[in-house]
């Protein structure tokens, strides 16, 4: 915790994201305009702070990222299916997420695979899972980093969102850590979305 807050740059990064997210989340109805500005400065802050890391080649960061964004759907469609099958009050509150901040119109699409998955990922993983990376053991920086990630979705007000930003943050976080690949789990982040909002919505 110490280390952490020495880092001036993670601190005012983290504070960035907190008033951003704040006020994405602060009026659903306008959700997309803001959570579209607030992410493009998200992206613009962590680009002026660290290098993009692309360690592979095109066809494997396409090849492995939609492997991955497919395998993380499925694990997240299985949870579903396991809450069902529990009988677990699960339906109000997926049903509520995906009333509240799914993409409804085109340009929302657009954002959502443009600008939300690439900003995120350059953010949390490129700048804060980096720079933790340089102070503690890979395996806490990919821990604290998704725990971070998640900490901002608390806005929200959906316990839901809060645990799958944590469980995907740690997915992704993993599978950068492994790759030094910044296009790769864009990739992933993006087939990931595709499946949760456009192809087989698990609502």
């Amino acid at each position: 915790m110490k280390k952490l807050i020495q880092d001036p740059r993670i601190l005012i990064g983290l504070a960035l994201a907190h008033v951003l997210l704040f006020f994405s989340f602060h009026d659903r109805t306008i959700f997309w305009y803001i959570f579209s500005g607030s992410v493009l400065i998200l992206i613009a802050y962590a680009m002026l702070q660290e290098e993009v890391d692309d360690e592979v080649s095109f066809f494997q960061y396409i090849v492995s990222g939609t492997l991955g964004g497919l395998l993380l759907y499925f694990i997240f469609w299985l949870g579903i299916q396991g809450f069902r099958l529990l009988h677990l009050p699960i339906e109000t509150s997926l049903n509520n997420l995906y009333k509240w901040f799914a993409p409804s119109l085109f340009w929302q699409y657009l954002a959502l695979i443009l600008v939300a998955a690439p900003g995120e990922e350059l953010f949390w993983r490129g700048f804060i899972q980096k720079r933790l990376g340089k102070k503690f053991k890979p395996s806490l920086s990919v821990l604290t980093a998704s725990i971070l990630y998640a900490s901002v979705h608390i806005y929200s007000g959906s316990f839901l969102l809060i645990l799958a930003a944590l469980l995907s943050g740690l997915a992704w976080g993993t599978l950068y850590l492994w790759k030094k690949s910044m296009p790769l789990v864009i990739v992933s982040h993006i087939i990931f979305d595709l499946m949760m909002f456009i192809i087989l919505p698990l609502h």
